[in-house]
């Protein structure tokens, strides 16, 4: 029994909060085949996934050589702006606080439960856990404690995962969507990645992007279940 305490101790003692961050996921989309494998076709299925946090600001970049999506969120108004580039149309949309609470709805709620399985990832030991969105999404995360942002709000689907997720997998049906973290810097994130573009896009609402039908998916990413 000490030595359980001794080791949790330990764990606790290594854990590190960080109010700037830059972390550099690989994305890849893909079906489920017969096999269990996945099978990743081609066009939007693969793509760098980039975030930026800086206090209570955040910045997630997804981009390839087809598209790029940027949401930027201020976690202290609640107000976010998406800034899409796709097919030559630069649009961006901006976001009030009840834009943002319905748009990311379905990760309301969300409880990870851990298992006992265990691995090493960028040199941070990371413990397996799962959750499902109320859509059915089942999502399956590699997380460590060791490292955690001072601010929850960076990303809606790990709102309540006690820690830095550094590979996680979307899985609904046969669609599965993986990320795992390729790079994490600590160096200090400049004010300008926040800064809202004044030009150059076509801007709108969220009503407006809705009515339009070219709503990005829920969770801002190219091919989410």
């Amino acid at each position: 029994m000490l030595c359980t305490a001794l080791l949790w101790q330990g764990a606790w003692a290594q854990r590190k909060s960080v109010a700037e961050l830059t972390l550099v996921y690989d994305y890849s989309a893909g079906t489920a085949d017969s096999s269990g494998g996945v099978s990743r076709g081609d066009g939007g299925a693969s793509a760098v996934h980039t975030i930026y946090i800086k206090g209570n600001l955040s910045r997630s970049e997804m981009a390839n050589s087809l598209f790029s999506s940027t949401i930027i969120f201020d976690g202290n108004t609640g107000f976010g702006v998406i800034l899409k580039e796709v097919s030559g149309q630069k649009l961006l949309i901006r976001m009030n606080p009840d834009n943002w609470a319905e748009r990311n709805l379905q990760y309301e709620g969300i409880v990870f439960t851990n298992t006992a399985a265990t691995k090493d990832i960028a040199g941070y030991s990371c413990i397996k856990a799962t959750g499902e969105t109320h859509s059915g999404t089942t999502i399956t995360v590699w997380y460590t404690r060791n490292l955690v942002p001072e601010t929850r709000s960076y990303d809606p689907i790990f709102r309540t995962l006690d820690g830095l997720p550094l590979e996680y997998e979307l899985a609904k049906g046969k669609m599965r969507i993986h990320y795992r973290v390729s790079s994490i810097s600590f160096n200090p994130v400049p004010a300008s990645k926040f800064d809202i573009p004044s030009s150059g896009f076509r801007e709108m609402n969220y009503e407006e992007s809705k009515k339009m039908n070219i709503w990005p998916s829920a969770d801002g990413r190219p091919a989410h279940p």
